[in-house]
């Protein structure tokens, strides 16, 4: 199948399970052939809405606090009411894994859209009724080849815009600009676009975050282009609170071509390790294994963080 055919940190392999899940469409489980919103939804006309990704590990959801946190201050921006409270929403979630009987290995598309409306235009004041909400659960674990010799990325034309354009920390359906890079990236031959700001400094990667490890150093970017990824946060929380230096900064290519290590992080993959940048060799082949890629502090880094992420990972009230 197609799927097969793509590589990168966010891609699964194809499993048979997803054919026949259910999907939960405004509180209601349907099956996945019947999981539709109308034409006029928001989201399908305009991209306005906000979304998240979860995991379910060992029927547990980590960082659920956060992720839904991050939800609501989209909605708050956009201006649109949810309709539920964070506890109502989160129960929706369980129904869903449990209804699917799933425990492990699942990942979670949460989207919430301002709703129908009432003729595509893009006033929000034509919308009508409620938000729509949209929960999809399937099983997807990361392909272990991905871990086995990293990610190649491409730095794409394609910029990250300021907070005055659109602000990156929005987290909305609408992903134009991601698409763009994603698309530029794969017609250059890598998994991954890295995205610089409109100053030219790194800001991020189409579908991830990026760190590179600079003499014992953990660096990001600062955070002003790109979205408050949660994944990211815990992976420098965990740095900082096992003494490693985590540092949200300004840095150019410069920087990433002459790193020690470099790694991408996201909900799904978790900490995935970066083996090329524009065609330069990132690290040294001799800190690999034939089943990771990553250097010696990513490698800490993932153990820290799984650590912080079974710590933080929530089941049902």
């Amino acid at each position: 199948m197609l799927t097969e055919q793509i590589s990168g940190a966010q891609h699964a392999s194809e499993d048979p399970r997803n054919d026949a899940i259910l999907i939960s469409v405004n509180g209601a489980l349907v099956p996945r052939e019947q999981a539709v919103v109308s034409v006029f939804d928001s989201g399908f006309v305009l991209g306005d809405g906000v979304w998240e990704g979860l995991r379910l590990t060992q029927g547990r959801i980590p960082f659920l606090d956060r992720h839904l946190d991050r939800l609501w201050d989209g909605a708050k921006m956009l201006r649109f009411d949810i309709g539920l409270t964070k506890a109502e929403l989160a129960a929706r979630v369980f129904d869903l894994v449990e209804g699917n009987r799933m425990r492990d290995g699942v990942h979670i598309r949460l989207m919430v859209t301002r709703g129908k409306r009432r003729t595509p235009y893009q006033d929000p004041r034509v919308a009508e009724g409620k938000a729509t909400i949209v929960i999809i659960a399937e099983w997807k674990t990361p392909k272990p080849e991905v871990l086995a010799r990293g990610l190649k990325l491409f730095t794409v034309h394609v910029r990250r815009t300021g907070p005055d354009t659109q602000d990156q920390k929005l987290n909305s359906h609408s992903k134009l600009n991601c698409i763009l890079a994603c698309m530029q990236a794969t017609e250059a031959g890598a998994d991954e676009g890295l995205m610089l700001d409109d100053r030219g400094l790194v800001a991020t990667c189409n579908s991830t975050h990026f760190f590179i490890v600079r003499k014992g150093e953990v660096w990001t970017s600062g955070g002003q282009f790109c979205l408050g990824g949660i994944t990211r946060g815990a992976v420098l929380q965990a740095a900082r609170e096992a003494g490693i230096p985590a540092l949200e900064r300004d840095f150019s290519l410069f920087d990433v071509y002459s790193a020690d290590e470099a790694f991408c992080t996201g909900t799904f993959g978790g900490l995935t390790p970066v083996t090329i940048v524009d065609g330069r060799p990132i690290g040294g082949a001799g800190e690999r294994t034939a089943d990771d890629a990553s250097g010696p502090v990513t490698r800490r880094l993932r153990e820290l963080y799984k650590a912080l992420q079974a710590r933080e990972a929530q089941a049902r009230a």
